[in-house]
């Protein structure tokens, strides 16, 4: 028998089902997950200013667990700034453009080397590193512009950052969230993001292709116009060529190393997230002085300040959020206190124990529920704002099942991701529209196509790796309605 559910039990689930809810509606939910910290405190501590204080300590919390995932993303922001500003990324890239001879070696070429880049910068700040270089030459063979913008969207914001290997900004949310540690959420996710990666891109591929041959598609000269009026800030006069080539090719031996001594020394998580920014740092410093001279010593600080404006504005919203589902876990006792009863293992294990024993919740219903979650979280245009939700039902859901948490867990982050986190909501995949000139919300119905097949067919790739580890326990009824909200 599990351990008795209270009143702090249901509010939780109560709270989970609202914020679904609101995201659905395409409501911010920051004042749904304020509101739930603040009744779970009241609730707890029959304290008015136990529950202030909660909430406030909440955020304390939420920000101290996320705050090396925001301080790396930060400086490699701050670091592909100086590289745009320099004009070395226009070095990195431009050895690909021989490889742009035709519309499909210009859409794999493009794809390939965005998810490469955005593994260690992120996808954002890789589609201005390489965006301006590469879509005038791919233009120019054929592809689109559309057909460009695609490419970087599903390679970057879907495959790179659904993974997320490298940096592992992802996987931290969603394995704190989910009680595990980041490595087994990586080893889970790393056969789903490849299905959902193959599937995804050749089904957009066959549809461009589709299209362009029925002459629904085309590049012209305006296209090709809008691809060279880039937005991008370009000074590369701040370096001699020579040096811009030399440190085009420094720049990815360093972050190789950094993958070679993550793999001997067995650096995960953390430690592997210190190093890239680590490194990133010292490249910073090493190229504002080379460009900046005398004017190094200001022009590092206005990167970082840059860079520190960009993560805490992608992060801002995830705060309260976090703060919320941190209380499902460990983080209930040390944000507000021992109130839960004596046998406790956290709200979410607590309810996990019970729908097993309420409901016979198997693989497939699981696997499913938690692509639908993952969707819905990501329909605020972030993917990365409700992530903490979809590891705290998977956690849920693998107790009921008896296994799968890490599959349950990659699953519900990958399906967060792809949706919100720049490949379907019109406003997260704007900074790749803007680079191609098209508008985002046609790049948005071009991808919904290829996105939902390929989380169909992940899904269901999802229920077999689930079922190798998952004992099915439990029965009964009315969870199953509150799991498909």
């Amino acid at each position: 028998m599990g351990v008795e559910l209270v009143a702090l039990h249901w509010i939780y689930l109560l709270f989970i089902v609202l914020i679904i809810g609101f995201m659905v509606a395409r409501k911010d939910t920051s004042l749904v997950c304020i509101a739930g910290i603040f009744l779970l405190a009241a609730v707890a501590t029959h304290s008015l200013s136990a529950a202030v204080s909660g909430v406030f300590n909440s955020f304390i919390y939420a920000i101290t667990e996320l705050l090396p995932t925001i301080l790396v993303i930060s400086i490699i922001v701050a670091m592909s700034k100086v590289l745009s500003v320099t004009g070395i990324n226009d070095v990195m890239v431009s050895p690909f453009v021989r490889f742009i001879r035709t519309p499909a070696w210009a859409y794999w070429t493009i794809g390939m080397l965005m998810m490469v880049i955005s593994w260690f910068f992120w996808p954002s700040p890789a589609v201005a590193l390489m965006g301006a270089v590469l879509l005038p030459a791919a233009v120019r063979v054929g592809l689109p512009a559309l057909g460009v913008a695609m490419a970087m969207n599903l390679f970057g914001h879907g495959i790179a950052l659904s993974g997320d290997f490298i940096i592992q900004a992802a996987p931290k949310l969603t394995a704190d969230a989910a009680g595990l540690p980041v490595s087994e959420v990586i080893a889970a996710s790393v056969p789903l993001v490849f299905v959902m990666g193959v599937v995804t891109t050749v089904t957009a591929f066959y549809l461009l292709r589709r299209d362009m041959k029925r002459g629904r598609l085309t590049s012209g000269d305006a296209e090709i116009a809008a691809a060279t009026d880039s937005t991008l800030e370009k000074t590369g006069g701040l370096l001699a060529e020579p040096t811009k080539k030399w440190l085009a090719f420094l720049i990815p031996v360093l972050f190789a190393l950094d993958v070679v001594a993550m793999f001997y020394l067995h650096l995960q998580g953390g430690e592997a997230t210190a190093l890239v920014g680590g490194t990133a740092i010292f490249i910073l410093i090493l190229i504002s002085i080379l460009a900046h001279r005398q004017e190094s010593f200001e022009e590092v600080t206005n990167y970082f300040i840059e860079g520190f404006q960009f993560g805490f504005k992608v992060f801002g919203p995830v705060i309260p959020i976090a703060a919320f589902f941190y209380l499902g876990d460990a983080g209930f006792a040390k944000i507000i206190g021992d109130y839960l009863p004596q046998a406790s293992q956290g709200i979410v294990n607590d309810l996990g124990v019970a729908l097993a024993h309420a409901v016979p919740l198997s693989n497939e219903i699981g696997a499913v529920t938690l692509t639908i979650v993952g969707a819905i979280t990501g329909l605020d245009g972030s993917g990365f704002s409700g992530i903490s939700l979809a590891g705290s039902v998977a956690h849920l859901f693998a107790v009921a099942i008896g296994g799968g948490a890490a599959t349950l867990t990659a699953l519900g982050q990958i399906a967060a991701i792809w949706v919100g986190g720049g490949t379907l909501v019109p406003w997260a995949l704007i900074p790749a529209a803007a680079i191609c000139g098209v508008d985002p919300f046609e790049l948005a119905r071009r991808n919904l196509i290829p996105v939902a097949v390929g989380l169909a067919v992940t899904t269901v790739v999802a229920m077999f790796l689930i079922k190798e580890n998952a004992v099915p326990c439990g029965r009964g009824g009315f969870f199953v309605i509150i799991s498909m909200c």
